[in-house]
């Protein structure tokens, strides 16, 4: 079996300064939420074997606040083809990957998130908030297999449940 968390990066700050999308930091909500993320992963036993995020400053940000928080103790990569990607490029990439780890996290974006997802289960209809988690497992050992319809929802974690900080929309 072969389990995908996607992992939405947490609240950014419009307000601050920053050139392009890409340079957008996180605000300290998301930065809190992050954190909490992180550590409730951990609490559930839930770590990834390895943790790929976009290269977004934002998403970078949310998976190492989270990863230092939870004390996830895995590869960490940056991938620049997380960015402004679609499900259909997602699940090529998916399809691609080199490694073969048994539970995989991506830091990422919406819309391409909760299209993905609901894509990977069949063709449900989602919403991940900013700084959720969600997993969907398959009955696959190998990521080359993965397609659409072909994953199952095991659970959606929104930040505004387990976090002070209610750092998701």
């Amino acid at each position: 079996m072969r389990s995908l968390i996607l992992f939405r990066h947490g609240k950014s700050d419009w307000d601050a300064p920053f050139t392009a999308d890409h340079e957008r930091p996180l605000a300290e909500r998301g930065r809190e939420a992050a954190r909490c993320m992180g550590k409730l992963l951990s609490q559930a036993k839930q770590l990834p074997d390895l943790a790929v995020s976009s290269s977004a400053v934002r998403a970078q940000d949310t998976l190492h606040l989270a990863s230092r928080a939870g004390r996830w103790n895995c590869p960490i990569r940056i991938d620049e083809s997380l960015y402004e990607t679609s499900a259909n490029a997602m699940l090529g990439w998916l399809n691609a990957l080199d490694e073969n780890p048994e539970r995989l996290l991506l830091t990422g974006h919406e819309p391409t998130w909760s299209d993905l997802a609901g894509r990977l289960i069949g063709r449900a209809v989602m919403k991940v908030p900013t700084a959720a988690m969600l997993r969907v497992d398959f009955e696959t050992e190998d990521w080359s297999k993965l397609a659409f319809g072909s994953g199952e929802l095991r659970w959606l974690l929104p930040p505004r449940v387990f976090c002070k900080s209610k750092g998701g929309k």
